[in-house]
């Protein structure tokens, strides 16, 4: 461990008026992007960019347990829609009349048309066996990756790049696509790619699946179910 550098403190102030508002503006208006990909490629400093934004994250411990795959081969980027598309199929069954109905006309083609694609994953020894603040919950290393995929998030839409976040996969077919060791979790496969219009509301709001929940309902005061 490093010797004390306190003394390197920096002042703290808050932000000027218009950087303030940018920061809220990149949080209220980030989209999950499904479908409205441009074919235009990103160029390499502006992932660079994002990657580092990525790596700028909180992490527990200042672990840093994340790495990130870059992929834009097509034959890969083939295969992982392959996985994608089998437990999308799968999940489709799990719903049931008119929310399978429903389900089944979302667009779920960002793997494909968008230009990159982004694996992020979690490499839970990065650190050893014991962590600080790792020590009472295990899944902090997991948490830390999601902070990173965050900071991603936020930047690409600083730079009018959108990202689509993939869950829908069996991860053992993911890591046979993309080689990833077995003690290696991956947390996201996102989609990223220039986009020139977004939804004005989450896209699963506007098409009726989901509305954002008020605010005042969900918080308490001083324990739960208290009221503010």
């Amino acid at each position: 461990m490093r010797p004390d550098q306190s003394g390197s403190l920096t002042s703290a102030g808050a932000f000027s008026a218009s950087e303030r508002d940018a920061v809220y503006r990149a949080i209220e208006t980030r989209r999950d992007v499904r479908s409205e990909f441009l074919p235009d490629p990103v160029p390499d400093d502006v992932i660079g960019r994002l990657l580092s934004a990525a790596h700028h994250a909180p992490s527990v411990g200042f672990m840093q347990p994340w790495n990130f795959i870059v992929v834009r081969d097509e034959a890969v980027r083939s295969a992982v829609w392959e996985a994608f598309a089998k437990a999308n199929a799968e999940a489709a069954e799990m719903f049931s009349g008119e929310r399978q109905q429903a389900y089944r006309a979302l667009k779920l083609e960002g793997i494909r048309t968008a230009p990159v694609g982004i694996c992020v994953t979690c490499d839970p020894d990065r650190c050893g066996e014991v962590v600080l603040g790792r020590t009472h919950n295990m899944r902090m290393d997991s948490y830390s990756t999601v902070c990173a995929i965050q900071n991603l998030w936020l930047a690409a839409r600083a730079e009018g790049v959108g990202v689509g976040w993939v869950s829908i996969f069996h991860e053992r077919d993911l890591k046979r696509a993309l080689g990833v060791p077995e003690r290696i979790e991956i947390v996201a496969w996102l989609c990223v790619g220039y986009v020139d219009r977004l939804y004005e509301e989450p896209e699963l709001a506007a098409k009726g699946w989901r509305q954002r929940l008020p605010l005042d309902e969900l918080v308490f005061a001083d324990r739960w179910g208290g009221g503010v």
